[in-house]
């Protein structure tokens, strides 16, 4: 089974969604082959500076920081029933093109999930940036990956292509937001859904592949 995760690493809900699909993913039978590639997409793609999150939001919904906060607030508590414990009270945001190159990369040596785990655990749990050359070399030596590959990567325009490729497809199947899951290209899940719903479209899957 090939599921199709489009997802932004600074995407709070992205990460909740991941762990429901883990979680769904984990009852089936382990005979199953199960290939998970997670597929760019970015919320802001043509940001050019690091902002303070909390002041982003603020100015993006025309509300207080204390509205901000209350949201956060609220992601944190579902992020907990997940087993996830988010600090979001002082994250930045940027541009993510860089941090979807590399995973495009771990993907291509079978540690994408690997990494893009790193990422959102650092991000989401720790306050720690995705976003320039020092972070990210971090992220990726915890991963296990070459941090000189990595420095090459960050430094040229290679796996532009596959990054430009995923928004592309999302574009064209219509996603307007992420996460957004697709499984055998055949069945959607657009959120982070309720778990009963992972496992029904795992399971609705799994009968018609056979």
């Amino acid at each position: 089974m090939l599921i199709d995760v489009w997802s932004d690493v600074v995407c709070p809900w992205c990460f909740i969604g991941k762990r429901r699909l883990e979680k769904a993913l984990a009852d089936i039978d382990k005979s199953i082959p199960i290939e998970i590639r997670h597929r760019a997409f970015q919320l802001d793609p043509r940001t050019t500076e690091i902002r303070n999150t909390k002041d982003l939001l603020a100015e993006k919904y025309g509300i207080p920081i204390e509205g901000v906060e209350q949201m956060q607030s609220h992601v944190c508590k579902i992020a907990d029933g997940e087993g996830l414990c988010y600090d979001l009270s002082n994250t930045n945001s940027g541009n993510t093109a860089t941090a979807h190159r590399l995973l495009a990369w771990a993907r291509e040596l079978g540690k994408g999930q690997e990494l893009l785990e790193v990422m959102f655990t650092n991000y989401f749990e720790k306050s720690k940036g995705v976003f320039t050359e020092t972070e990210l070399l971090e992220l990726v030596a915890e991963a296990g990956l070459s941090t000189e590959t990595a420095k090459e990567i960050i430094n040229s325009d290679r796996y532009a292509e596959s990054l430009a490729e995923d928004q592309a497809i999302a574009q064209e199947i219509g996603i307007g937001g992420v996460p957004f899951f697709v499984f055998d290209q055949k069945y959607g899940i657009s959120g982070a859904e309720d778990l009963e719903v992972f496992k029904e479209t795992i399971a609705k899957t799994l009968e018609e592949s056979k």
